[in-house]
């Protein structure tokens, strides 16, 4: 129907680095609803960062090749910082994984192998609902909650589409009712210009399909 957005295939993009067949047929089981990228070594995925932006990369510690995931980590957040990693090992030790979660070009998560399913589906859950462009929305806020009436009207207006952006990506996954442009206008009180243009910039940053950009009215 014209004006109105499909919210089938809606999953998150998510980078898989695991070079154990049997952990990537659990991650695939688990993640079925997902658009899933699969690579064995960290050097391959730092290679699938030139064509995809995924939402979330899931990072096992010992590749192929006698790769090290850790060694990566920093390349992997310096080329996508906003993107969240899950790292996975059951070789770290306590201190490896403190540092693992700590700095600038840190994980949000380190998790140990055998992988605790319920555990890895929260932690995946939260990276994709409150992690990555989420974070960012948060600093965002609070910059301008600190600067007050300095901020300028086009760092409001920023700080509202990527706010309303992050917002529409979560509305998608919950599997609602299929939207019309007319009621997220509604919704987000803009006009339907507005809404058109944050799903084409959520297809162009690959975390949509192009499928969701409706016809025009």
């Amino acid at each position: 129907m014209a004006g109105h957005v499909s919210l089938r295939d809606q999953s998150a993009g998510i980078l898989i680095v695991e070079d154990d067949p049997e952990q990537v047929r659990l991650y695939t089981k688990i993640l079925r609803n997902h658009r899933l990228t699969v690579v064995s070594r960290a050097s391959e995925a730092l290679h699938c960062l030139h064509g995809i932006r995924p939402d979330l990369v899931i990072l096992d510690h010992i590749l192929a090749g006698g790769e090290s995931g850790l060694d990566f980590l920093p390349r992997f957040k310096e080329f996508a910082a906003h993107v969240p990693v899950i790292v996975i090992s059951g070789t770290l030790d306590v201190r490896e994984q403190l540092a693992a979660l700590q700095g600038p070009l840190a994980a949000h998560y380190v998790l140990e192998k055998p992988v605790h399913l319920e555990q890895f589906e929260s932690a995946v859950a939260e990276a994709l609902a409150r992690c990555g462009l989420g974070e960012v929305v948060a600093q965002l806020k609070s910059i301008e909650r600190l600067e007050k009436d300095s901020a300028t009207e086009p760092e409001r207006r920023y700080t509202d589409r990527l706010t309303r952006q992050h917002d529409l990506l979560n509305h998608f996954r919950q599997g609602a009712p299929d939207p019309s442009i007319a009621g997220l206008a509604r919704r987000y009180q803009v006009d339907r210009k507005t809404i058109r243009r944050d799903l084409q910039e959520l297809v162009r940053r690959g975390q949509l399909p192009a499928s969701v950009l409706p016809e025009e009215e």
